[in-house]
């Protein structure tokens, strides 16, 4: 990237076209990264998928902390965290693939990444430096383990309407904290909680560190639920816990910018973690594929479990590398302002703030991308996948809670819409001057010039459509539908699952196009395929996806233009996907485990 380019900031691929040199790639990661990955799938190997059967029974309620801890004595807790503080400080995207190497633990997943995350980052972003210097190093080592208490039985999504309550004391010396929350992760073994509350009768929360043991601080039995059951998932009850003033975390009323921006870090790291998980289901589909006989043939050899295979990777693949993509970004946007004067941990937060748009989108697409791959999983295993003696149930029953973590799917497809008109109205992205451009585009006449014949031409036009087609229709809604545009839910969404596929494409584009470039075509045919394919099937879901929100809210005349620029914006050239997902599950099959 030429130095006086500026750097791309959140929701700005929906304007502006990323050269593939721009990108960060899962190949880039050097070898001491690499070495980290490997740390930790073997930890997995040797300490929790020998136990899976005994973590999810929970007999033995000493049985994750200790898992926990040992991941600390690793440094597996601390890597972002800095190493004046205990930890291993290294970049965003090597705690993302960190993160992606753990995403196959099943419960202990959860457990790392609610302690990691959620749990150790409030205080290591937002609490002074003696909340720091007495929290984190043993939050870092894993002799104290965190949770993250902001889900009451009537805030969940709407996260700032919690009841809980916090009172200063008469001599001003503590608060004394009233309340109920649930679903707490780690609840059951925390030492320290990240509590929110409202002092008095503030609108907006407060954040407040409790330790494990204060009296008033009782908890449920835990919760039976359809999967992670062996992770601690309990409801915590505050009765006039007293707490020292000085455990109040950052500013008063400030709670919900904390929740806010732990967040967007938790949606990010979610695209990352299910990503561990996708990949150890298409080794399970996989191998069973390939042991499995029915009428003398191993069953990996017939057409419709090749395409479950290969559609299986398609997305893995996609996923990956729109993930990386994004940390890299924020990994820059970090550095910039570090180098601008702002303090690191500030300057982490704000970096990912600034991608808030594509943590949302990584969030949904991540998540969705691990329920495709567990539930054809358990099909390519016919009735053994039905049988909890099979791994793959429980990545099944696992994965499901993930649409529902770091705030649900459908919240998350109304935010990444709602972020990215925000900045459009502050002036932060220019939306008005493409759309109007596409508008322009739809009244002239169609350019039949020589068709460009390079490699990846014709898919970066397929994008650049795309983008065009999400220009007419938010552009279009916003305009007609205006200040009342947030009650439409389904036409945001709409909107909102076009640009989720347009960055997901485009990402999964610019990797294939980088490894070309330094490996050659003949050697990524398999991932040129893949890309392929993912464009081929996402403007057919682009056209479904404009015409319902065209539909919705554009009549008569303006209605049929609208609906030919739909169609000359995601129309696709024939092609033979069946070919390329027999190539892409062959290769798959022959290797017998996840090879991409």
């Amino acid at each position: 990237m030429s130095e006086n380019k500026k750097a791309i900031t959140g929701g700005e691929f929906i304007i502006r076209d990323t050269d593939y040199k721009e990108i960060f790639t899962p190949e880039d990661f050097s070898e001491e990264e690499g070495m980290i990955a490997q740390m930790c799938m073997d930890f997995l190997a040797a300490e929790v998928q020998p136990h899976l059967d005994a973590i999810d029974s929970m007999k033995d309620p000493e049985l994750m902390p200790k898992l926990v801890e040992k991941a600390g004595e690793l440094g597996l807790l601390g890597l972002s965290v800095p190493e004046e503080l205990g930890g291993m400080g290294v970049d965003f995207k090597t705690t993302l693939l960190a993160t992606e190497a753990l995403g196959g633990g099943h419960s202990f997943s959860v457990a790392y990444g609610a302690h990691t995350g959620i749990g150790t980052l409030p205080i290591l972003y937002y609490g002074n430096e003696a909340q720091k210097a007495k929290y984190i190093p043993k939050l870092a080592s894993g002799e104290w383990k965190a949770s993250y208490c902001l889900t009451e039985p009537s805030a969940g999504s709407d996260a700032n309407s919690g009841k809980t309550k916090a009172k200063l004391s008469e001599d001003g010396k503590s608060w004394i904290i009233n309340g109920q929350k649930m679903w707490i992760t780690n609840a059951g073994f925390a030492d320290v909680l990240t509590v929110f509350a409202k002092i008095d009768d503030d609108e907006n929360l407060t954040a407040f560190i409790i330790e494990g043991g204060t009296p008033g601080v009782t908890m449920n039995a835990e919760e039976k639920k359809m999967g992670i059951k062996g992770s601690s998932t309990r409801q915590v009850f505050f009765n006039d816990v007293v707490i020292p003033v000085e455990n109040q975390l950052y500013e008063r009323g400030k709670g919900f910018k904390i929740a806010v921006n732990i967040l967007n870090i938790g949606r990010i790291k979610l695209g990352a973690g299910v990503m561990g998980g996708a990949k150890e289901s298409i080794n399970e589909s996989v191998k069973y594929a390939n042991e499995r006989e029915q009428f003398t043939r191993s069953i990996s050899k017939y057409g419709a479990i090749r395409h479950k295979l290969a559609e299986q990777c398609i997305r893995t693949f996609a996923t990956e590398s729109a993930t990386y993509r994004a940390g890299q970004n924020i990994d820059d946007a970090i550095k910039a302002l570090i180098e601008g004067g702002m303090e690191k941990g500030k300057a982490t937060l704000k970096g990912i703030e600034a991608f808030a748009i594509e943590c949302a989108i990584l969030k949904v697409y991540g998540s969705d991308t691990l329920d495709y791959v567990v539930d054809e999983g358990v099909q390519i295993h016919g009735g053994m996948g039905y049988s909890a003696e099979t791994n793959i149930e429980r990545a099944y029953r696992d994965s499901r809670i993930n649409k529902i973590f770091e705030g649900t799917n459908e919240i998350n497809r109304l935010l990444a819409v709602s972020m990215i008109m925000r900045k459009a109205m502050k002036g932060e992205l220019d939306l008005i001057g493409p759309a109007t451009a596409v508008g322009k585009e739809l009244m002239g006449i169609p350019d039949f010039g020589a068709a460009d014949t390079t490699l990846f031409a014709a898919e970066k036009g397929y994008i650049k459509n795309f983008k065009k087609a999400i220009l007419m229709i938010a552009g279009t809604a916003a305009q007609k539908i205006g200040a009342t545009m947030a009650k439409e839910q389904e036409i945001v969404m709409n909107i909102s699952d076009k640009i989720i596929w347009t960055y997901v494409a485009e990402s999964t584009l610019l990797r294939v196009e980088k490894m070309v470039a330094a490996k050659g075509e003949a050697a990524c045919q398999e991932q040129l395929d893949m890309m392929r394919v993912l464009i081929y099937d996402m403007a057919d879901m682009m056209n479904k996806a404009g015409k319902d929100a065209l539909n919705s809210f554009v009549e008569a005349d303006e209605l049929t233009m609208m609906m030919m620029g739909l169609k000359r914006f995601t129309k696709h050239a024939p092609f033979n996907p069946k070919e390329a997902r027999q190539r892409i599950a062959i290769k798959l099959i022959d290797k017998g485990s996840y090879c991409y």
